[in-house]
């Protein structure tokens, strides 16, 4: 009699989180477009996202194709005023703040962190057509990584500050898929012996619930 097989094992994958994050947001999406978005997401208080975007940029080369971040999170948002100013300038404003629990670098370094931006300042423009608004928006938060970032005698807390602004497609009742494009720092503010910065540009995807 032969020897019996042994079993082959087949490993086991990683799942990747922003993989993940990128198809539930399409999905939320794709899901609703179909549908009339309705009038009374005006009237909303409070915004809920998940989000997920992506970055290229410069650290110590000023190659804007030297470093590649992607981070993704769920950000909670809440309306402090009703509508302010007349026409072009007319809008909303909004505080929120948002957990960053993907946090991956590539191409001048490969590490992973998390962040967070506890001050989100957006400007909600009343103007609307062919369901589309635009925004305007401010950020400042911090990052955490297991490694000095940039590499070298810098720090693993960087500060993180993103301005810039984008459209939301309503698709539905009280949902939307916004569509944004931001100025991107990040800097240890002299924590580190060197302070190399990151400054780049960012393209985010976020799908946002109103309530």
């Amino acid at each position: 009699m032969g020897k019996p097989r042994s079993a082959e094992v087949s490993p086991i994958r990683k799942v990747n989180p922003i993989a993940i994050i990128t198809l539930f947001v399409f999905a939320a999406a794709i899901s609703t477009l179909s549908q009339d978005p309705t009038s009374d997401i005006h009237a909303a208080k409070w915004d809920f996202s998940i989000w997920i975007a992506g970055e290229t940029g410069e650290e110590i080369t000023n190659s804007f194709t030297e470093a590649q971040i992607w981070s993704a999170g769920v950000s909670a948002g809440r309306m402090l005023t009703d509508d302010l100013g007349h026409g072009w300038r007319r809008g909303k404003l909004e505080y929120a703040f948002d957990v960053m629990p993907v946090f991956e670098t590539y191409g001048n370094q490969r590490t992973h962190g998390f962040g967070f931006d506890p001050v989100i300042l957006r400007w909600n423009s009343a103007l609307r057509k062919n369901r589309i608004s635009p925004y305007v928006e401010l950020s400042g938060g911090a990052v955490v990584t297991p490694v000095n970032l940039p590499p070298g005698n810098t720090s693993s807390f960087n500060f993180m500050a993103k301005g810039g602004g984008g459209i939301d497609c309503h698709t539905r009742a009280r949902q939307a898929l916004d569509i944004g494009v931001h100025w991107s720092h990040i800097s240890n503010a002299n924590l580190g012996v060197e302070n190399y910065e990151f400054n780049g540009v960012q393209v985010n995807i976020a799908y946002h619930w109103y309530k």
